[in-house]
């Protein structure tokens, strides 16, 4: 999955930026990562979302335990990787019907929490069990809702995948070392947001100023990074160095000796917008 956002919908931090990056490139100038995209993964499918950029999957070379999934409710647009463990609860909690999938479910935990807010983002989340990363962009406000989530353990993967295929064979997956989604953002020529599930996906257009999404936590377009599992803790940008001493992008870890102001959000009609409120 990929998606690239116009940097006045979702500005990335800057300590993503590596200065003097000569790499980088403009990933929305003539659709450039879009083609590029397109090229890698014949049958892919690409989402125009006008001047805010673009959002696009496939489901080619796809991991069967992280499968891809793509969803639209009410102009709600999410790309999803990975797997729920408590769909049901969930289903139950948001009034879905029984063949809601993670996609859904996951647009309408984003959608309660616009309308009514009834619980920090943090905690909605936090709420969500299992090893995902999701992707969604609400046009009806120009808003950005991305998180990355990695919780049970790698016996807890394979297992589901023997339940699931009754054998074992090579395990050629995609996946990170510790079996969650792989999940990657950096910073283009020009300054725009760029996520992919592939490394040199989001290094085609941002050069060295990439990094892997830090998993626990989340990132919205009014709120910017913050940690689901410490939400009043500030994040601290590290420099990240590759294997050849080259610095690219950076990782962030939670300062525990810096805290925020509370998370929490005021209750909103359907038709505000809650970022205004985060």
């Amino acid at each position: 999955m990929l998606a690239v956002f116009e940097k006045s919908i979702a500005k990335s931090p800057d300590a993503l930026k590596v200065s003097g990056d000569s790499e980088a490139a403009s990933a929305l100038n003539k659709g450039f990562l879009a083609t590029h995209f397109a090229a890698l993964h014949p049958g892919s499918v690409t989402v125009n979302l006008g001047s805010s950029g673009f959002m696009a999957y496939s489901l080619d070379k796809q991991n069967p335990l992280l499968p891809r999934l793509f969803a639209v409710v009410d102009d709600i647009f999410c790309l999803f990787q990975g797997h729920i463990e408590n769909v049901a609860v969930l289903k139950q909690q948001y009034g879905l019907n029984k063949t809601a999938n993670e996609g859904i479910i996951v647009i309408e935990a984003y959608r309660t929490l616009r309308d009514r807010g009834p619980y920090p983002p943090d905690q909605v989340v936090r709420d969500i069990q299992g090893k995902f990363a999701f992707i969604i962009y609400d046009s009806s406000s120009k808003a950005t809702f991305i998180a990355a989530v990695s919780e049970p353990n790698a016996m807890d993967v394979i297992v589901r995948f023997l339940l699931q295929y009754g054998s074992v064979f090579h395990l050629c997956l995609l996946q990170d070392a510790d079996g969650s989604v792989p999940f990657f953002w950096g910073t283009d020529a020009e300054g725009h947001l760029v996520l992919a599930d592939d490394r040199e996906t989001v290094k085609k257009g941002c050069g060295k100023s990439f990094a892997p999404f830090p998993k626990g936590c989340f990132f919205t377009s009014s709120g910017g990074l913050r940690s689901y599992e410490h939400p009043l803790n500030e994040l601290k940008p590290v420099p990240r160095v590759d294997s050849s001493g080259h610095v690219c992008g950076a990782t962030f870890n939670v300062d525990v000796e810096t805290k925020k102001e509370s998370t929490g959000m005021k209750k909103v009609g359907s038709a505000a917008d809650w970022s205004a409120n985060y």
